[in-house]
């Protein structure tokens, strides 16, 4: 029977499974208890009873040890056997089988033996004879009538078919039983139901529309509102069940419920408490998971509103000052509609933060929307703001253009109406010449920008100024010097119309641009380009030589030392200073010294050496990348350092070495320096690269950031790493920090059973992951608390994955920013949701690359071991060979004969046999 045995191990027997053999009713627990509150187990009269099955008789005898508390069963069974109306070899078959095998802990066998005469005196006679043969290792004891049975139970613990009071219904007992296994399968099944769901809707990602998210809120419910009915149901059955099993106290307030009754009472009670509760965690993860749609549907709509309700798109500028103006109309109706707008969004905004900073189960997505939607509500005025400006700006422009327009206009119409014929004296070019140059004068005053439509105007005024020159020139000859009388003919005004007059338009197109205008303005561009090259080289020195900044900062972190960190060793100033700065120099100041003393002597002066060549500064990062370590350690002892400050700043000692210094700071402020100071050399390789694109040095500046950018990390790191606690080993042997970072953790472990309240937990842990080359470890993120450094945050370790123990699964089902990491048994799987696809992205190359690289060792690893065995093989060989030929006796004259019978070489030689032959052949 050893399947059967294992199947029970695996999936215990219930009664709906046995219900058949239970109604046989050949053993029953009737509920009743012995000395000691032993449970009763009573084999009635059988007649067929050595005809029952071993199987069926297993099966039962199981099942009824199975049914009392654990405390009832450790004391042990009392077996009761009615045999009053069979014959001895009932009584021995019965006996028999109970010896053979009995699934629980027996404490005592009582028989009725057969009432008549004959059969009674041999069950006496043969039980003497085969007392041995039962070996039942507890006492069995020969009863003649339920009198001798009552001295060993108490008449209220038997049944009447034993004489005694307790009310017994074997088809009731039956029907309880199923009743109540019945019940804790449909918990267990119900609990499981919570936990998929849960974990589907939590699972499910936000829509973009509001009418998908309206469809994805009405899906949710309505399997809600399913799963509740059949919840409440279930609630309504097990208070079915309470009520049958209460039935007969209710019918004869006077009578109690067995102590298996009780039993069953207290299980079902506890099979409704577990549902209740997970009923209670699923109706509170609901309130939150339609909260947050709610949430998304009003963030969608709004979406969708603004997009319908958002502002009317216009030309920047207008073409005219007509359009100008009634796109100024336009702007303000928009600025009033915008009030409105910006009142809404602000509203959805406050709404939208107070949601996602209560709610830890909201979707990243929702907080990113919220973010856009705060942006946008903080850019819109700005916008209006500069288009407003923009538009009063072109209309300035286009008076401007009118105006000038209206200029030149007048200046074509001045020089065509000049009578020439008056020109031919000396007084009359000199009045025409003091009309030119007086017109000329008001030329400066007219407005002009540096736009397409502008300079079209501008080349308008050049010509008609050149017109004026020419004319001016003329006139200043004639002024000075009376010609011969030329009739010229003018145009009349009414015949120059100009190109630009028509209103509103701006065009017109100088046909004629003289050939030095050209040639100027590619000089000047060439020029420029010059001129841009030379800029970015001064503006690489003037960031090279902020080390003279530099410099004045080391002079002052050595006046900060001498004013402070040697004044702790002075005698004078020790009543001053507070028993917690004794002996604590080094806390305070960390390597402060050793920073100052490697810039004054070594880095300042290498930069210096680059003042010239400023593109080239990436190799002086490059060379001292290891010596700029020493900040790691400065930023390691830094949080020490901020607690020690904070502890005692107030004291006198500290206000007393300031007033020494003339300081307007105190010392944390100086204290700083060191770490502001790595982080400026990072802006200052980003400043370089941009001012040196295409420059020699630039590959170098580019790996030196890089370089540094790696040191900061690892500083960054390393502050998490020593805010770990509660890991009992050595961090340190766990291999190099590679990443760190804050992740939303679901862990599952497949061993055992797991309990009904377990299967209603539906939210992720968040956890700070630190991925080390040999183990992953999970720690809990605890509040910061306190300031400056002592608000950073605190780790608690919670568990280590060894490298060489998991693998990793890089899709997980229901999010694009999951990836699974399990053992290599798949006992325990972790389901771990990164902030962003990059995230997860990164730590999953990493973490692939670390078990590539553990296989890849692996297999060189056997290849050594392989080669090595051989390598001992071989040796092994040569020196059984060696022995061989070292030994005498038998083996070396058969050696001699087999030498005589091998035929001789050409030249009358033996042959030489190889030195390893034998080996060989062996």
């Amino acid at each position: 029977h050893r399947p059967s045995i294992m199947q029970q191990e695996t999936s215990p027997l219930c009664a709906a499974d046995i219900i058949e053999q239970l109604k046989m009713k050949f053993a029953f627990l009737s509920g009743g208890r012995g000395h000691g509150g032993s449970p009763i187990i009573i084999f009635p009269e059988f007649p067929t009873f050595n005809d029952i099955r071993e199987q069926e008789f297993h099966n039962v005898l199981t099942y009824l040890t199975s049914v009392p508390s654990l405390t009832a069963a450790g004391v042990g069974f009392i077996l009761v056997i009615d045999r009053r109306q069979d014959r001895w070899a009932c009584v021995k078959g019965t006996l028999l089988r109970l010896s053979g095998h009995f699934p629980g802990n027996l404490r005592l066998v009582l028989v009725l033996r057969p009432s008549a005469l004959l059969q009674r005196t041999l069950s006496d006679v043969f039980f003497r004879i085969h007392q041995n043969e039962f070996n039942m290792k507890v006492p069995v004891i020969m009863l003649s009538s339920v009198t001798d049975l009552h001295s060993y139970i108490d008449r209220s613990q038997l049944t009447q078919e034993l004489g005694g009071t307790l009310p017994y219904c074997h088809k009731t007992w039956i029907s309880q039983r199923t009743d109540v296994e019945g019940f804790a399968v449909l918990v267990k099944r119900m609990a499981h139901i919570l936990q998929v769901l849960g974990r589907e809707l939590a699972e499910s990602e936000l829509p973009d529309t509001p009418l998908a998210t309206s469809n994805l809120l009405n899906t949710h419910s309505n399997r809600r509102e399913t799963v509740k009915g059949d919840m409440a149901g279930a609630l309504r059955h097990g208070r079915k069940i309470l009520e049958d099993l209460r039935e007969p106290v209710r019918r004869d307030p006077d009578s109690s419920l067995n102590p298996d009754q009780l039993e069953n009472l207290a299980i079902v009670h506890r099979l409704l408490s577990q549902l209740n509760e997970s009923l209670t965690a699923f109706d509170e993860f609901w309130l939150l998971h339609q909260n947050k749609l709610d949430k998304c549907l009003q963030l969608r709509r709004f979406e969708h509103n603004e997009a319908n309700d958002s502002l009317t798109a216009f030309p920047h500028v207008g073409m005219s000052p007509t359009h100008t103006e009634r796109l100024l109309r336009e702007l303000a109706y928009q600025e009033e509609k915008a009030s409105g707008l910006l009142d809404r969004m602000k509203a959805l905004v406050v709404e939208s933060s107070a949601l996602t900073d209560g709610c830890e189960y909201m979707d990243d997505t929702v907080r990113i929307k919220c973010a856009e939607l705060q942006k946008a509500r903080e850019k819109l005025p700005q916008d209006l703001k500069a288009r407003r400006a923009l538009l009063l700006q072109a209309m300035e422009l286009h008076q401007g253009l009118q105006s000038l327009v209206k200029w030149c206009e007048d200046g074509i119409y001045l020089v065509a109406s000049q009578p020439l014929d008056k020109c031919q004296t000396q007084e009359g070019a000199e009045s025409a010449l003091q009309d030119l140059e007086g017109y000329l004068e008001t030329a400066n005053e007219k407005l002009w920008w540096d736009m397409e439509a502008v300079q079209r105007v501008l080349e308008k005024k050049i010509m008609v100024q050149e017109m004026f020159e020419k004319r001016r020139v003329s006139l200043k000859k004639l002024a000075a010097k009376q010609t011969r009388p030329v009739q010229p003919v003018a145009p009349t005004p009414e015949a120059i119309k100009s190109p630009l007059s028509s209103p509103g338009q701006y065009t017109g197109v100088l046909h004629q641009v003289s050939t030095l205008e050209s040639f100027t303005r590619s000089g000047c561009s060439i020029t420029a380009a010059v001129s841009e090259e030379e800029e970015n080289l001064s503006v690489l020195r003037r960031l090279v030589r902020v080390n003279g900044h530099w410099q004045y900062e080391v002079n002052v972190g050595e006046c900060v030392l001498q004013g402070y960190a040697a004044e702790m060793d002075n005698p004078a100033m020790s009543a001053l200073m507070p028993a917690a700065l004794n002996n604590k120099k080094d806390v305070l100041f960390g390597n402060m010294q050793e920073i100052l003393h490697f810039h004054k002597t070594i880095f300042l002066r290498q930069l210096e050496s680059y003042a010239d060549s400023p593109e080239l500064v990436g190799r002086c990062f490059l060379e001292r990348m290891g010596d700029l370590r020493i900040y790691e350690k400065y930023c390691h002892n830094k949080p020490r350092s901020e607690s020690l400050w904070r502890q005692c700043s107030d004291c006198a000692f500290f206000q007393e070495c300031q007033k020494k210094l003339e300081h307007k700071l105190g010392l944390d402020s100086y204290l700083l320096k060191p770490v502001q100071r790595i982080t400026k050399y990072q802006l200052l390789l980003k400043e370089l690269i941009k001012y040196s694109k295409g420059c020699e040095g630039s590959v170098e500046l580019q790996a030196a950031l890089s370089s540094l950018l790696g040191i900061l990390k690892a500083v960054n790191d390393s502050m998490h790493l020593i805010a770990i606690t509660g890991y009992e080993g050595n961090l340190g042997e766990l291999g190099r920090l590679l990443m760190q970072g804050s992740f939303s953790v679901w862990a599952e472990h497949k061993r055992g059973h797991v309990k009904v309240i377990e299967l209603a937990r539906f939210k992720p842990m968040q956890r700070h992951l630190f991925l080390h080359e040999r183990a992953l470890l999970f720690c809990k993120r605890r509040e910061e608390s306190g300031e400056g450094y002592e608000k950073a945050p605190s780790y608690s370790f919670k568990q280590e994955l060894s490298m060489n123990a998991i693998g990793i699964t890089e899709h997980a089902k229901g999010d694009s920013k999951k990836f699974e990491i399990w053992s290599r048994s798949k006992d325990e799987v972790y389901t771990v949701q990164a902030a962003s696809e990059e995230i997860k992205t990164v730590w999953v190359r990493e973490i692939q690359k670390l078990l590539t690289g553990q296989l890849e060792a692996c297999r060189d690893h056997t290849k050594q071991k392989r080669s090595h065995c051989y390598i001992q093989y071989i040796s092994l060989i040569h020196r059984h060979a060696r022995y061989g030929q070292k030994n005498g006796g038998v083996e070396r004259q058969q050696t001699e004969e087999e030498q005589r019978n091998e035929p001789s070489s050409p030249d009358g030689q033996k042959p030489a046999r190889g030195k390893g032959e034998r080996g060989d052949h062996e």
